[in-house]
């Protein structure tokens, strides 16, 4: 019975899917000790069938032959691959043990699991911390409003735990769904302070507003607060909260986080892109390249302060957002300009689905001409705001 209990919990909380190794849980590992094991799916076969039989057998072969403990699976048709998780035991190297098993007939490749981390920080609204966000001024946010709010956008926020009850964001998030095995739904702060930003309520007479008060937020807990400043994932976890995004058909994409180069993920990410959703990612200073995924062609990569090259630049420093516990705190970071961008881009997407055209001067965005270029709306973007704007 107290079995059957833990499966039913399990299965709530989104933790596994339904073609998960039964045996799956029974494997203590931290994701530093684990890697991902790519399989051909046979011909006919849908997300979300049963993991008994051929499927498992053959987990359990390759695992069996490698010396490692089958720890979860993730199954994704649309790339004709099952994602085996697997344990490596101590005392050997996950990359050394990933290139072994990719010479075995029945993988396609493997690789070892990949930590991220993010990247964390006139007309007006009622909101009582709205004059102090810098977008309100630098974007003239309440002039943008009068021509776009996001209303029917779609925004994937790949991140920590959500508090989708704040004040702030009560009615803003269309479901709150938990990646991260073996650690239960939490509300946090990262990724609270990013979902403000994006789509925090507007003319609530409390808080902030958020770029697109109108956009719709699907809380995709990826990552975990794994100290009170500093938000980690891995890239399993990421993995399948990008799947699930682009099951969804999320229209915006926000992933400030980064890490390594990841071949698993880059196929998610091209395939999001080839689907028609724009991805928004915090660019980090740290990495010669950006970071992944800042550093692949066509997402839109984000920092607060320029740093050349096709970096767009956008507020992220002191700004108030939303906190856990129905509070609001002060964040600066990359993490926080790419939500300001995956904020603009609903605006833009709002008129035009496929929209992601941003004008910007030397990196830094100008959103005011941004959103009059997308809703041709004969606004005024002359520093005094969109003047004359209309729906």
């Amino acid at each position: 019975m107290k079995k059957a209990l833990l499966w039913a919990l399990v299965a709530l909380l989104g933790i596994v899917t339904a073609g998960a190794v039964p045996a799956a849980t029974s494997v203590a590992a931290p994701p530093e000790r684990q890697i991902l094991v790519m399989v051909q799916q046979p011909p006919g076969v849908e997300d979300g069938y049963g993991g008994g039989g051929d499927r498992e057998q053959l987990a359990r072969k390759i695992a069996r032959a490698h010396g490692l403990a089958v720890v979860d699976t993730w199954p994704m048709s649309r790339i004709g691959l099952d994602c085996f998780v697997m344990a490596v035991p101590a005392g050997h190297s996950t990359a050394t043990m990933a290139d072994e098993v990719s010479r075995d007939p029945d993988v396609q490749w493997a690789e070892p699991v990949a930590m991220y981390e993010a990247q964390g920080g006139s007309i007006s609204h009622n909101d009582a911390l709205f004059a102090a966000q810098p977008a309100a001024r630098q974007w003239h946010l309440a002039e943008l409003h009068q021509v776009a709010t996001g209303k029917g956008v779609k925004v994937a926020v790949i991140d920590s735990g959500i508090e989708a009850n704040h004040p702030d964001l009560a009615g803003q998030v269309t479901l709150n769904r938990n990646f991260v095995a073996n650690r239960p739904p939490a509300f946090e702060a990262h990724g609270t302070g990013v979902a403000g930003i994006i789509a925090a309520k507007a003319d609530n007479k409390v808080g902030i507003s958020g770029v697109a008060p109108g956009a719709r937020l699907l809380g995709l807990r990826a990552c975990w607060q794994a100290s009170s400043t500093r938000t980690v994932c891995d890239s399993f976890s990421v993995i399948k909260a990008l799947y699930f995004a682009i099951d969804q058909k999320a229209d915006v994409i926000n992933m400030s986080i980064s890490g390594p180069g990841d071949r698993l993920l880059r196929t998610l990410v091209d395939l999001a892109i080839e689907r028609g959703s724009t991805i928004v990612a915090a660019f980090d200073p740290k990495r010669s390249d950006g970071g992944f995924p800042a550093s692949v062609l066509g997402v839109i990569a984000v920092s607060d302060t320029p740093v050349g090259g096709h970096v767009f630049v956008a507020p992220g420093h002191d700004i108030p957002t939303t906190q856990p516990g129905d509070k609001w705190f002060v964040v600066s970071g990359n993490s926080f300009a790419a939500a300001h961008v995956s904020g603009l881009m609903a605006l833009l997407r709002q008129k035009n689905r496929s929209s992601t055209l941003v004008t910007a001067a030397a990196g830094r965005i100008n959103a005011c001409a941004s959103v009059d270029r997308a809703w041709s709306c004969e606004c005024a973007c002359d520093g005094a705001g969109l003047a004359n704007a209309h729906r």
